[in-house]
């Protein structure tokens, strides 16, 4: 494999430690670790010394399990942990609810914060982190789901509840699951630059920086969630007709009903406006057309049911917060 740039050097490896324990996100432990890995990957296949030291700390060394029930090996047991760390991650779990300041690990938390360059949070790792009193004052994410519970128990905490991940000093926090992913990158990017954390994410098939934010789930995700009859047919007719200038009034017409009734019912079957629905699935639609380069932002509107290439530009950079060039560039 050849790549078109150099790897920077490094002088020496730098540790990153994974503090899970029983019962946390297995993604939130692996996704991450997953990336230095890849970057060490890299390194190795260009002869080259490995950039990362990778371990995970449960409250024992060996085998603990995750939420899933699958099992992972802990290299050793928090308590007993006396390397020197550049960057300490903590991982979410699905018991949240149930994390508070009495945990043994809080206080051992806190005082990692002062001997490690870096201290992050995975999805629900943050509720662990806000015990420390180390985000008061300052910003932080955690998983959509999590966050009006988070705010009430955190008040403290400016909490950007659209947020991938945040950074805050030397402290980082990241929203669910695989955000954590999208946080180490941005760590690599740090440690390796830009190039490197490019090249990693290409290798594992996502995105460098992650456009929009956490909140902006998939309308196709949500019109499959639609459980109304009078709904389901209308949303079959709209996904293959987005290249057709399709109004609200057409879409309660395809519905059979009044348009007050049909928008009241779309807002609480799909959580959105039939107007914003349609314009995320064109978006959407947009996005797989412009992974054909070849193909003009003039003509990909047009296939998409856009006005015309302004308004598509507008919709686009309201959407993911990128131009749709910029779009092109990064991800396609």
């Amino acid at each position: 494999m050849a790549i078109p740039f150099k790897l920077p050097s490094i002088e020496a490896p730098k540790t990153v430690a994974m503090l899970a324990y029983q019962g946390a996100e297995i993604l939130d432990v692996v996704g991450p670790l997953d990336v230095f890995a890849a970057a060490n990957a890299l390194y190795r296949n260009f002869g080259l010394a490995e950039p990362y030291r990778i371990f995970i700390l449960a409250d024992q060394a060996g085998l603990f399990a995750t939420s899933s029930g699958m099992k992972l090996f802990a290299d050793a047991g928090w308590q007993d942990w006396a390397q020197q760390t550049d960057t300490l991650l903590i991982a979410g779990t699905q018991h949240y609810r149930e994390i508070d300041h009495s945990l043994p690990v809080v206080p051992w938390i806190k005082t990692m914060a002062s001997r490690v360059r870096r201290l992050a949070s995975v999805c629900t790792g943050a509720f662990l982190l806000a015990e420390t009193g180390l985000l008061d004052g300052g910003r932080a994410t955690t998983h959509w789901l999590a966050c009006d519970l988070f705010a009430t128990c955190y008040p403290k905490v400016d909490l950007q509840g659209d947020a991938i991940f945040v950074k805050e000093g030397s402290i980082y926090s990241s929203a669910g699951v695989t955000a954590g992913m999208d946080l180490a990158l941005a760590l690599v990017e740090e440690d390796l630059g830009r190039s490197v954390s490019l090249e990693i994410a290409r290798l594992l098939v996502v995105f460098l920086k992650r456009p929009g934010g956490q909140s902006q789930f998939s309308a196709n995700l949500r019109a499959q969630s639609v459980t109304d009859s009078r709904l389901k047919p209308m949303l079959e007719w709209l996904s293959g007709n987005l290249d057709k200038p399709v109004t609200v009034a057409d879409m309660a017409e395809e519905a059979a009903m009044s348009v007050r009734n049909f928008s009241r019912l779309f807002i609480k079957e799909t959580g959105l406006s039939p107007a914003k629905f349609l314009e995320k699935s064109r978006l959407e639609a947009a996005v797989v057309a412009m992974e054909q380069k070849s193909l003009p932002l003039k003509t990909v509107a047009k296939r998409c049911g856009f006005s015309d290439v302004n308004h598509f530009r507008r919709a686009f950079q309201r959407q993911y917060g990128v131009s749709p060039q910029d779009f092109r560039v990064r991800f396609c």
